[in-house]
């Protein structure tokens, strides 16, 4: 145990997802500075998936919409789904500054093949060029136009839920604590993969794990700083921004957070099921050990990332049957 820390070295990796760590190191490499996102940016087109590939051999249509504004989503449904049908909420992640709706889509739609579901995917205003409030905004923007044409896209407003992974995960959590404050769109759930919730970039984990795996302390503080400046850690941000900032986390919809033990976000995704839970709540929490920040992405096949993916389709199952 080190002297001059009260936590130990940081978790080893789970052998089985951290072999593809080795191959990702070049593109994404732990910390990611400032004047590496504009590269990062125009590569990303070349690593996602293709909507031929996301329509799963014609079972799924997707659609694009432009929304008022800046906002615009893509929408996908199963071929002959009946409606009305449950929806997904989608918001993609990217550290507030990489990314567009298509970005971590592959997943939502599986839900939705299994589950019968409509999947709206919004593409938001990235920072540094738009900062906060800019993609919160966005992106709440997106839900209240989804919820106010839920007869045109056959949902049933009553059985939506807000989802999103890493910087997603945050905006979804942020969404979820506009919609209550605003009055706005009831929600059946939020469900935030590995969320980004703490602008403040000093909990045990994020130290812990500074230099390893994806998404370190330093890319951090890239993220956050675009999206919020010199007020990044300062005492006046804004929970729709940070959502670990809140100091009110009564009233949300049921929560599934999961997160792995070896990455940045563990402890501040941890404590923020835990005030959920202090505030009457309902929240489940999973720490996938050994798991560092989107191994079910890059590691898909490994055992642990097949128990995550399943673990979050069997609350979506439940949530949705209520």
């Amino acid at each position: 145990m080190s002297t001059s820390t009260p936590y130990g070295p940081p978790p080893a990796f789970d052998p089985e997802a951290a072999a593809a760590l080795a191959v990702i190191a070049d593109q994404l490499p732990p910390s990611i500075l400032p004047e590496m996102v504009p590269v990062m940016r125009a590569g990303m087109g070349a690593r996602l998936l293709s909507d031929d590939e996301l329509s799963r051999d014609g079972r799924i249509t997707l659609e694009d919409r432009r929304l008022s504004g800046d906002v615009s989503v893509v929408i996908g449904r199963p071929t002959g789904l009946s409606t009305p049908a449950a929806a997904i909420y989608w918001i993609h992640g990217g550290g507030m500054v990489l990314g567009t709706n298509r970005v971590g889509l592959d997943d939502p739609l599986g839900w939705a093949l299994e589950l019968g579901l409509v999947v709206v995917s919004v593409e938001y205003r990235l920072a540094p060029e738009h900062p906060h409030p800019a993609p919160a905004e966005d992106c709440y923007a997106g839900l209240v136009w989804t919820s106010e044409h839920a007869d045109e896209l056959g949902i049933d407003p009553s059985r939506l839920v807000v989802a999103g992974g890493s910087a997603g995960g945050g905006l979804a959590a942020a969404v979820a604590l506009m919609a209550r404050d605003r009055g706005g769109p009831g929600l059946a759930g939020q469900l935030l993969v590995a969320p980004m919730l703490d602008d403040r970039n000093e909990s045990p984990s994020t130290h812990q794990m500074t230099g390893l795996g994806v998404w370190d302390r330093t890319s951090n503080e890239t993220g956050w700083t675009a999206l919020l400046g010199d007020a990044r850690g300062g005492p006046d941000v804004s929970p729709y921004a940070a959502p670990a900032r809140a100091t009110d986390l009564s009233g949300l919809p049921p929560a599934f957070l999961d997160v792995g033990s070896a990455e940045s976000f563990r402890d501040e995704d941890v404590e923020y099921a835990r005030r959920i839970w202090l505030a009457g709540g309902s929240a489940e929490l999973h720490v996938w050990p050994g798991g560092f920040h989107g191994f079910d992405s890059f590691a898909p096949q490994a055992v642990i990332s097949q128990e995550a993916k399943a673990a979050r389709l069997r609350w979506l199952r439940r949530i949705l049957a209520e």
